[in-house]
């Protein structure tokens, strides 16, 4: 071992070695960190549930005979979430060299206070898209309670959406904002820019990727693309203003939740009906519902976004008595350092 890591410290030492090391913080640079973990993120997830979904599934089918028609769906959502987890505890040990609890995940009282609000918020932001669609005369409710999985139950159908929601809220949350958001502002932070304008950097970057990630979501259009990097700004701002990603998730899982699942909307592009509360059907002008990708294509989504980011900033105040940018995302501290 002390020949390993003297080999080891003389490549980082090299001129390639300090490409890829940060001397200073001891780990690897941030655009690597970032790298290696949206490759992670994208790959592992897909063949874990090759290797395994199968010998799962099947178990799960007999044991529970009244899940068969949803068992494999849930089991491979359910498989995504164990291993993106695991995968960013493994980055953040190895990579980030720093506790899970650093990507937003301080979990206590506070921070279930602002998911619940965040999933208040999703809901209220959807509920109005839908009230002003249907006041207008632009959607038209075709039905209720409506199943489309043959010999699955409304409830067991509704429930296998609601957690395929809570996993893309819980997994995408990570990616964008808690783990590429907080690296870039990381990476970004030196004596010119400074923390405050490294975080907005981030923001806009981390935003922006978020976009381009969804441009080959079905009816993506280069609009539908642009509007989805505004709605990852809006999904930070929870993220920047207080470090923590309860809100960004938990307004991430209703907003899709009750797109998709509640109204009968397309939820970026996709269709998710395989339980709706409400069947509807779009008929008012593209510019303002956004058509076959979704509210979140319209100008009507757009006003929502601005509600909720005025919503937001009123949550930050009245919990904490100031809204500012959290510097502490562009501060980086070793594991070692961490407070209690």
């Amino acid at each position: 071992m002390p020949v390993v890591r003297t080999v080891i410290g003389a490549v980082r030492d090299t001129t390639m070695g300090k490409v890829f090391w940060n001397a200073h913080e001891a780990r690897v640079r941030a655009g690597w960190r970032i790298l290696i973990y949206t490759l992670l993120w994208i790959f592992a997830p897909a063949a874990v549930g090759r290797l395994v979904g199968d010998w799962l599934t099947m178990p799960l089918m007999s044991v529970f005979p009244t899940v068969a028609g949803i068992a494999p769906h849930a089991l491979t959502v359910f498989l995504r979430l164990v291993v993106i987890l695991a995968g960013t505890w493994l980055a953040a040990r190895l990579l980030d060299r720093r506790p899970l609890s650093g990507f937003g995940l301080r979990i206590n009282r506070a921070w279930w206070l602002d998911f619940g609000f965040g999933l208040a918020l999703g809901a209220l932001l959807m509920g109005f898209v839908f009230g002003v669609e249907w006041m207008a005369g632009w959607v038209a409710v075709t039905g209720a309670l409506r199943v489309t999985l043959p010999g699955v139950s409304f409830v067991m159908a509704i429930l296998g959406a609601l957690l395929l929601f809570v996993v893309v809220g819980i997994t995408e949350e990570l990616l964008a904002r808690g783990y590429h958001l907080r690296n870039l502002a990381e990476g970004l932070n030196n004596d010119w820019v400074g923390p405050r304008t490294a975080i907005v950097l981030a923001w806009l970057l981390s935003s922006s990727l978020f976009g381009l990630l969804h441009i080959f979501n079905p009816n993506a259009t280069w609009y539908s693309t642009v509007a989805l990097m505004i709605v990852g700004l809006f999904f930070g701002l929870g993220y920047v203003l207080t470090g923590s990603l309860a809100i960004p998730i938990a307004l991430h899982i209703s907003w899709n939740f009750f797109q998709g699942n509640v109204f009968g909307y397309p939820v970026s592009g996709n269709t998710f009906d395989s339980a709706t509360f409400l069947a509807t059907r779009q008929q008012g002008p593209l510019l303002w519902t956004g058509g076959a990708f979704g509210p979140e294509a319209g100008l009507l989504g757009m006003i929502a976004i601005g509600l909720g980011w005025l919503l937001t900033v009123g949550w930050v105040w009245w919990r904490h008595g100031v809204v500012r940018l959290e510097t502490a995302l562009a501060l980086y501290q070793p594991k070692r350092a961490q407070p209690p």
